[in-house]
């Protein structure tokens, strides 16, 4: 028996055989899967349709797979173009991503297809820090040629702290002139403490952290992601590959074995690992970075196909984490900060070695590096993270990567 799919009259096995393509073109590739290689036509898109999950308390149904618009927009219209036909309406991006380019990009599309506007759920991002939110977040609605966005993300926090009543009373305010539907936060940082907190502020729509099969296990976490669920703060996943800071050094023999039970039922580890994001019901969407149309097609594959993981596939990725958990920097920031006095955000510049090493951004690493204050950029080589690397639950070789990012990325 081969049944075939009554929507594509595309049957199990040519799927696979799609998937499968697909996902080894990206097999070797880094956190991305990004290749030099020949973008497939249109004509290769996967089978099936993309499924949607509700996002919180919103009530809002959006595609499971989220568009990360970390890369030239600009120059890659066709991708979007692609990403909404294949069902990825979701579309995320930031004011720091490329100074604003990515969001004019992203503008540049609607702009060309007006049409195209009422099918994204738009996301944009700010940090904080450099104030002046109304005067910015109108900068960027006119870069991405709308007057709204779906879902606004104050950008990267540490602490549950920085959400003051300030932004709770500028959320509401932007909600009245309609320039926002719904509030929240991204961060990369202490995630679960964050989320936590998160479930006590009525005024948080949604989140976005980093979330993976390295995180994914931690008691602290899984407890933080039920309090979001049951307050009704809507979830979005990122960092969903789990890449780390440094080359890797941890010889797994679950990878391996990993790789070869997930390529004999036609996935990549890469694949995989989104799988594996997904498995959480109270992820909404997992956003990815997909350059080119190499990726997207192998990333909408995962996401349309409707087999779930084993139980042992899971424990495979569980296996490796646990493996390779000594080259994976977990985000708990306020536990190295602390051990340093707070003189250098461990985790933040271990962010910019990821991007550098892992993604295979250098661009990216140095500007999000030079984002750092210039004290803690000067002093990086001068601190003692003997404590630190002692209180790390991972046991990262902090001193040593903290020296080779000041060596990389200055």
């Amino acid at each position: 028996m081969n049944p075939k799919n009554k929507e594509t009259g595309v049957s199990r096995r040519d799927f696979v055989k799609t998937v499968g393509l697909a996902g080894l073109a990206v097999a070797g590739a880094g956190a991305t899967g990004a290749l030099a290689a020949p973008e497939p036509p249109a004509a290769a898109a996967p089978p099936g349709t993309m499924p949607k999950r509700k996002l919180g308390k919103t009530g809002v149904e959006v595609s499971v797979l989220n568009l990360g618009g970390m890369f030239d927009t600009i120059n890659n219209q066709l991708l979007l173009k692609q990403s909404l036909k294949w069902g990825v309406t979701m579309w995320d991006t930031a004011e720091a991503y490329g100074n604003g380019l990515s969001e004019e990009g992203m503008g540049r599309f609607f702009a060309r297809n007006p049409e195209a506007r009422q099918e994204i759920f738009l996301v944009t991002k700010l940090v904080p820090k450099e104030g002046k939110l109304t005067e910015r977040l109108d900068k960027s609605l006119k870069r991405l040629q709308t007057d709204h966005v779906d879902l606004f993300f104050i950008h990267a926090i540490t602490g549950i702290g920085q959400m003051t009543p300030a932004f709770k009373a500028w959320a509401a305010e932007m909600k009245q002139a309609g320039k926002i539907k719904f509030f929240g936060f991204s961060t990369h940082t202490n995630m679960a403490d964050c989320l936590a907190g998160a479930a006590r502020l009525d005024w948080i729509d949604a989140v976005m952290m980093s979330y993976n099969f390295q995180v994914m296990h931690d008691p602290k976490m899984q407890e933080a992601v039920k309090a979001c669920e049951k307050s009704g703060v809507g979830l979005v996943a990122m960092k969903t590959m789990g890449g780390g800071p440094g080359a890797k050094k941890t010889a797994s023999p679950a990878k391996l074995e990993m790789a070869e039970k997930f390529l004999k039922r036609g996935f990549t580890d890469k694949q995989a690992k989104l799988k594996v994001v997904w498995e959480t019901p109270q992820i909404a969407s997992l956003c990815s970075q997909m350059p080119n149309l190499t990726i997207l097609m192998a990333n909408v594959a995962a996401a349309r196909d409707q087999v779930k993981l084993a139980r042992e596939e899971v424990e495979s990725l569980r296996q490796y984490a646990l493996e390779t958990q000594c080259d994976y920097c977990a985000g708990c920031g306020s536990i190295c900060q602390e051990a340093v006095g707070g003189a250098v955000p461990v985790n933040e510049v271990m962010r910019c070695l990821m991007y550098h090493r892992y993604y295979g951004e250098p661009e990216l690493a140095r500007e999000t590096f030079a984002g750092l204050p210039e004290s803690v950029r000067q002093q990086l080589t001068a601190v003692d993270y003997s404590r630190a690397e002692q209180a790390c639950p991972n046991r990262l070789a902090i001193a040593q990567l903290m020296r080779q990012a000041a060596e990389m990325l200055a």
